[in-house]
């Protein structure tokens, strides 16, 4: 039971950093396309690429996090 409980513990953790990690790109990649202004990523477009890759690694790390399952025991 305490091993179910480590285990849903941890995917709760990565997916939260997944989470964190999606939104740090999104923002990244508004700011290249200059929707968020007042930075210098501002308009900038390598922050659109940073950015989107960034968002996309952070969205693999949230499905990591959702579909990884408990251990199956085999008798």
């Amino acid at each position: 039971m305490r091993r179910r409980r480590v285990v849903a513990q941890m995917r709760l953790i990565v997916v939260i950093f997944g989470i964190l990690v999606l939104l740090a790109g999104a923002i990244w990649a508004l700011q290249g396309i200059g929707v968020i202004p007042g930075s210098f990523m501002s308009n900038n477009p390598t922050w659109i690429w940073i950015g989107t890759v960034t968002a996309v690694v952070g969205l693999g790390i949230v499905v990591l996090g959702l579909r990884t399952g408990p251990a199956t025991r085999k008798a």
